[in-house]
């Protein structure tokens, strides 16, 4: 990479070193401290914000957990960013939004690839970026009642009482898509194979069978969601794999992936989920074959999805989930989590 062509004079990234050598210390430089280090000098800020460095950078980053967490005693919402190959957790910075924001008005929603965090808050949009640790406002909606939104295809949808969105981060702007077929008493997104599945599931006193639509992105088409994938959804969903899962708020808490086929959930193969250290709520979330499952305290439980081959793709029977738990610091006990995202850092 050539920082200074033309220039008469230049500085070394790093006394003694040829730069091509630096410049592979500083792609190593782990989230998010590859941020502070464009404070270093004039010389590192060019190297670290050049579009070819940034395009290399993609090649070596790795999944992070972005967790958005609620404080039961003092009610203080914050950012924060697990490496799970490392176990350490990071603060972000705080999030540019009023004081007294109710989590559930946040519509959380990340791009995984290009490492960046949106959340919609009313009518304002704020989007984060791993490369940078730092908050922007991006378009707004102009309009309120969204509260819950998933990334899909390079896009952010958003749904709630105020309709549809569609939220383009390469032009920043919005666009309102088709009605969704009612209100529902609350949202729980979930996005797979282009499509976004929308239910509000079961709740007490548990009078009402629950609602749920599926949107077809590409479309622009909104259809009423299978009543064996609507009745059967009891827990946190989580797209893995282009599969959609549910983990179970009841008993055990068992593992099931949705069966398109056959329109019913089915029980998992491989370990049992950890539900002796993973005490509800619970806040979930996937990438590729992998799903991040958090908990009050913030301990995290990651299932790594296998499909076992010869099998088809619609039944339950072929995938398996083994577990592993991150467990959080004894001063994350008083937090609950609200929000998910995994962004590659």
């Amino acid at each position: 990479m050539v920082y200074f062509e033309g220039e008469k004079e230049h500085k070394d990234l790093i006394p003694g070193l040829p730069n091509e050598i630096a410049e592979l210390c500083l792609l190593h430089v782990p989230y998010p401290y590859q941020a502070l280090s464009r404070s270093v000098s004039s010389t590192w800020n060019r190297a670290i914000t050049h579009p070819s460095f940034i395009f290399s950078k993609k090649t070596l980053s790795h999944p992070n957990l972005f967790v958005l967490a609620f404080h039961s005693q003092t009610g203080k919402l914050q950012w924060q960013a697990l490496d799970p190959s490392s176990a350490r957790w990071f603060l972000l910075p705080r999030m540019p939004s009023p004081g007294d924001t109710c989590p559930q008005r946040l519509a959380c929603a990340a791009l995984p690839r290009q490492g960046k965090l949106f959340v919609v808050n009313g009518a304002e949009t704020l989007a984060y970026r791993a490369a940078t640790n730092q908050w922007s406002a991006a378009g707004g909606p102009g309009r309120k009642g969204f509260v819950a939104a998933e990334g899909v295809e390079g896009r952010i949808v958003a749904v709630g009482r105020g309709g549809t969105g569609v939220y383009d981060p390469e032009s920043d702007t919005w666009r309102e898509g088709s009605g969704l077929g009612g209100e529902l008493e609350r949202y729980e997104v979930v996005a797979a194979g282009g499509r976004v599945y929308v239910t509000e599931g079961w709740w007490w006193p548990f009078m009402f069978r629950p609602r749920g639509w599926v949107y077809e992105v590409e479309r622009d088409t909104w259809r009423e969601m299978g009543i064996g994938m609507r009745e059967g959804w009891s827990g946190v969903g989580v797209a893995a794999g282009g599969r959609v899962f549910m983990i179970a708020e009841y008993g055990d808490s068992p593992v099931k992936v949705y069966d398109e086929e056959r329109d019913t959930w089915r029980v998992v193969g491989g370990g049992r989920f950890p539900r002796e250290v993973m005490k509800r709520p619970f806040c979930g979330t996937g990438l590729d074959d992998r799903i991040y499952v958090a908990c009050r305290g913030l301990n995290v439980a990651i299932g790594s999805v296998e499909v076992v081959s010869g099998k088809g793709k619609g039944c339950g029977g072929d995938v398996s989930v083994t577990w592993q738990v991150v467990e959080a610091p004894r001063a994350f006990r008083e937090f609950s989590p609200c929000s998910c995202q995994v962004l590659y850092a």
